[in-house]
């Protein structure tokens, strides 16, 4: 589908986190009147009904990741059954009728709980500012197969982390700068870095808006499972103190943060 400059320039302006959804919708709506190109007049009347009915879009949660079910290519972690069970514990909640009884007025998406999932650091899918935010990472381990000495883990890694002996073999890693993508040992031809401990970061609080905040990640490396049973815990703290629909952010003070790393502390 075409768009023209002005179309464009005008999509740009809806706010980020509708913006896939009006595109598409953009799009259908033009298609199905029979036209290949998308105008300013197309999108303006599609924004208009799409603001119509957006109570009628509105679930309660978005789980969102960054390739969606397909995943993403550059996955420390596959991330895909994650992303199902989250969606489960999402609509057992019933967060839809809680925000109905919390809110006055019309419910906007802004009212939604989001949960992001990237299968590795690189954090396409912005889980930093997120209600809570998931990180695919995975370990990485020295095997007892002989490096290679070819620097190809030390040329993988952003972070220069890998560091290698005076005979230019791989001997170390700096943990201190190690971001647990797996790009290291994805590149070894030798198999002697191998994947050790692997699973998810959980940070939790980030939002935009007015008073925009960064996510605080909560110490340790969490399996699939306890990710799935902090989120029940999240949504529980969340629904006892949210009393007009407020965001999990803003509910969040230091001391319950630190009340939540040490309960989860892996």
């Amino acid at each position: 589908m075409q768009w023209t400059e002005q179309a464009e320039a005008a999509v740009k302006k809806v706010p980020f986190f509708v913006r896939k959804k009006v595109r598409a919708r953009v799009e259908k709506e033009t298609g199905d009147a029979g036209k290949n190109r998308v105008t300013l007049a197309d999108v303006k009347a599609t924004q208009a009904r799409y603001l119509n009915i957006m109570s009628s879009e509105i679930k309660g949660y978005q789980v969102d990741a960054c390739f969606g079910q397909s995943g993403c290519p550059n996955r420390a972690v596959a991330g895909e059954a994650l992303v199902e069970n989250i969606e489960r514990v999402m609509a057992d909640a019933d967060l839809l009728r809680f925000l109905k009884s919390r809110v006055q007025g019309d419910l906007k998406f802004h009212h939604e709980f989001r949960i992001s999932i990237a299968d590795c650091p690189n954090a396409c899918s912005q889980p930093q500012i997120k209600d809570v935010g998931i990180l695919g990472v995975a370990s990485p381990v020295f095997t007892k197969i002989a490096c290679a000495a070819c620097g190809a883990c030390r040329d993988a890694c952003k972070e220069e982390a890998v560091l290698l002996s005076e005979t230019g073999e791989a001997d170390a890693i700096d943990f201190r700068r190690c971001v647990h993508c797996g790009s290291c040992m994805a590149a070894c031809p030798t198999g002697t870095l191998t994947a050790g401990k692997t699973g998810y970061r959980v940070m939790i609080g980030g939002k935009l808006g007015r008073h925009p905040r960064l996510a605080k990640e909560l110490p340790g490396i969490h399996d699939a499972q306890a990710v799935v049973r902090m989120i029940g815990d999240f949504l529980s703290f969340y629904k006892s103190r949210s009393t007009r629909g407020q965001r999990f952010a803003q509910l969040l003070t230091d001391a319950d943060i630190k009340a939540f790393s040490e309960k989860w502390a892996r």
